[in-house]
């Protein structure tokens, strides 16, 4: 049981840091959309794998936290 709970929390721990790095990489607006798009597509792609359905939650958690950051971006500018 408890190993199942470590597992699912590399689901967030993971896109997290590639985040964190793309974070520091100093991407535009335009650049953190397409970031939101790609993880957006690979989701609703990996839903449909057989195989790559039980790690849906990467890519998603990406877009998520992709979308987070263009929020952030956002309110700098004013």
């Amino acid at each position: 049981m408890l190993q199942k709970a470590l597992e699912s929390g590399w689901g967030i721990v993971l896109p997290g840091v590639v985040v964190t790095v793309l974070a520091f990489s100093g991407l535009t607006f335009e650049q953190w959309r397409g970031v939101v798009v790609l993880a957006l597509l690979a989701t609703s792609g990996m839903l449909y794998h057989k195989r790559l359905r039980h790690f849906v939650l990467l890519p998603s958690c990406i877009a998520l936290t992709s979308g987070l950051m263009l929020i952030a971006l956002n309110l700098r500018w004013f």
